[in-house]
């Protein structure tokens, strides 16, 4: 039997959702205008006729699945703009700022989080979009990078709730990549990051990490030191390293700051049984009962042939929808759907056991309603009991089946 327990709360949830890559953005807004906006009411209305997806992570500047590299300020060899004159985020008027246009008027309340892979150029000790570290001279140019990116894209419409300072800080290789220790990360937001926001009176969340979680030690160095922890709201996590339970172990060294399960790709071609159980019980569930804020996946949109993407990008990242002759919907559509048409913003996680092979999570939403998402992992089907407030109401679940129940 599964026990849903209101009276003991944890976390308040802030969404679920996707990154919408440049790519993603392009191959969206080359869609015909009614299918275009079929897609984006579906995706995300939360009218209840689609899955209500509420939050989105977005990349400043390119990640690898924007056709190619940039950033918001890049020069000739050899210029630099320390003040940051040059900055520019004109390169996404074509298609990337009218599809987020779009999905904020279909949901003004979508909570939208920046993620960097790579600072300009010229502020990089290799000069190059692949790897190298962010120069400490540069540092305070940076920070007003940020402020410039938040302001510039307020002035289209679009609110940033959270940054984060790099995009996988510790893997040089992907393009573009930036390479950034604890210690470094530290040094930028105390000395730069923080005040630069301060002084500018931003309230965009600071979020530190955004990599693999067999290193929770990375975001527990930064919130160890005081004066960098002050402007932090918390970490953020991927998992193609580590366990999941480790968000668990930052949130108990640090219970004031915030967690957030920010990336998990599904590779293309995708073996929808496995990756759907997989998925819901190691992310959905998973990162959530271990304190996480948001699940996100990654990416929300490919072609056929996992593109766009950068030369040294990721090769066969399947997108929750695939954009080719007709649209059509893969297995991280029903990852994130199982989620974000029903707990919206707000819901906040409550107590559940778990049972034989029926991992389940559950929430209370903002209008009252209790919510159980439940995966059978095993290899056959499952008859259990569901008691809430000493009401029981009997079910069963085929092997692999995800189901969410509302009451």
């Amino acid at each position: 039997m599964i026990e849903v327990d209101d009276k003991q709360t944890y976390q308040s949830i802030d969404g679920f959702g996707y990154t919408l890559t440049g790519g993603s953005a392009t191959l969206i807004n080359k869609l015909p205008e009614g299918q275009k906006d079929a897609l984006l009411k579906e995706l995300f209305s939360a009218d209840g006729n689609g899955i209500g997806v509420n939050y989105l992570r977005i990349s400043v500047g390119a990640s690898d699945l924007s056709a190619a590299p940039f950033s918001y300020n890049d020069l000739p060899e050899g210029q630099t703009d320390p003040n940051q004159d040059k900055f520019s985020i004109a390169m996404e008027q074509t298609d990337f700022l009218p599809i987020l246009k779009r999905i904020v008027a279909i949901n003004p309340a979508i909570k939208i989080m920046g993620s960097p892979w790579s600072a300009p150029t010229w502020m990089k000790d290799n000069n190059s979009f692949k790897g190298g570290s962010l120069k400490p001279e540069y540092y305070e140019s940076y920070a007003k990078y940020f402020v410039k990116y938040i302001k510039a894209m307020k002035a289209e419409g679009i609110t940033i709730d959270a940054i984060t300072i790099q995009n996988e800080p510790l893997h040089p290789g992907n393009v573009p990549s930036m390479y950034m220790e604890a210690q470094d990360q530290a040094n930028f937001i105390k000395t730069a990051l923080g005040p630069a926001f301060q002084s500018a009176g931003i309230k965009t969340k600071i979020i530190v990490y955004d990599h693999n979680a067999d290193r929770p030690d990375y975001p527990i160095t930064i919130l160890k030191d005081p004066e960098a922890a002050k402007y932090v709201d918390g970490s953020a996590f991927h998992l193609y390293g580590g366990k999941i339970d480790a968000l668990s172990q930052v949130h108990e060294a640090f219970p004031n700051k915030n967690l957030y399960f920010t990336e998990q790709w599904v590779g293309g071609p995708s073996n929808f049984p496995e990756d759907l159980k997989w998925h819901v019980s190691t992310l959905i569930i998973g990162a959530t009962r271990n304190w996480s804020k948001n699940v996100l996946e990654w990416n929300l949109a490919a072609d056929p042939e996992y593109k766009p993407h950068t030369v040294g990008g990721c090769t066969s990242c399947l997108g929750a929808i695939t954009i080719g002759q007709d649209v059509s919907r893969n297995v991280a559509y029903y990852i994130i759907g199982h989620a974000s048409k029903f707990v919206p913003a707000g819901s906040v996680r409550i107590s559940s056991n778990l049972i034989d092979e029926l991992d389940n999570v559950a929430f209370k939403t903002p209008g009252g309603k209790t919510v159980l998402i439940v995966v059978n992992k095993g290899n056959s089907a499952k008859a259990f009991n569901i008691k809430h407030q000493s009401k029981v109401a009997a079910t069963s679940l085929a092997a692999g089946a995800v189901a969410t129940y509302i009451w």
